[in-house]
């Protein structure tokens, strides 16, 4: 089963504090980003894959979405997330994202917002995920980048006149990253860019954009705390289809 690290009272509260956590989706300097990607909503039956607090979830049915499903392997983070929603036209399920079963061609949009990377079996999950979408159906998501997620010790190095580098070592060498974020022990896949990308035309897919995202000047000049994120993609966006025919 994947880990749930979610559940670890530490990491929760650690996650808790995050801008993402307090202020939702515009918490997220990305979200700009990954709006442009995604459909019409309206109508649309949804499901968010990772869904935490389940702000996607609510920002779908505010547009319009004919049908929500937010499913997390975290009971705190469902708890959380049917807490701070409510009304109707949202599902919250429990699911391990690596053992999902959905049936066919009954999805509109699958959205993931920073999960995915936790998942050691993606082709599995590309699969279930194409045979579940409708013709002419998307899938939107955002990971960690390869070479955010390469080096066996995640941190910046700087040299003697303070420029900093991420390191890149072992980014052919795929597997598992262990992370100390929030909490000791935090189990991360890395896996290459061609990896991902192949992984999705092997499903049958086709890659409509890919965004290595990065902050724009604006955004830095809101946030100083982002420019180190100009030095290396931390994360990147990816938009693809299910074929109409």
């Amino acid at each position: 089963m994947t880990q749930n690290i979610y559940d670890n009272p530490a990491f929760f509260e650690g996650y808790a504090t995050l801008d993402r956590s307090i202020k939702g989706l515009d918490g997220a300097p990305e979200w700009a980003a990954i709006q442009s990607l995604l459909p019409e909503l309206r109508g649309k039956k949804i499901v968010d894959l990772g869904c935490g607090y389940g702000w996607f979830c609510r920002y779908a049915r505010d547009q319009g979405a004919a049908q929500v499903v937010g499913l997390d392997v975290s009971v705190k983070m469902l708890d959380k997330a049917r807490e701070m929603t409510a009304g109707t036209g949202i599902v919250y399920r429990r699911e391990d994202l690596e053992r999902l079963d959905l049936d066919a061609q009954s999805v509109d949009l699958f959205y993931s917002s920073l999960a995915l990377h936790y998942l050691e079996n993606i082709d599995t999950l590309f699969a279930t995920l194409y045979q579940s979408l409708v013709p002419g159906g998307r899938l939107v998501f955002s990971a960690e980048h390869p070479i955010y997620t390469a080096p066996l010790q995640q941190g910046w190095l700087a040299d003697q006149s303070g420029q900093k580098s991420w390191p890149v070592n072992h980014y052919q060498q795929e597997g598992e990253r262990i992370s100390n974020w929030f909490s000791d022990g935090v189990k991360k896949q890395h896996r290459k860019l061609s990896s991902w990308l192949n992984a999705l035309i092997a499903s049958g897919f086709v890659i409509e954009k890919l965004d290595e995202w990065g902050p724009s000047a604006e955004q830095i000049a809101q946030n100083p705390a982002l420019a180190e994120e100009k030095e290396r993609p931390m994360i990147f966006l990816l938009a693809a289809r299910k074929p109409l025919i």
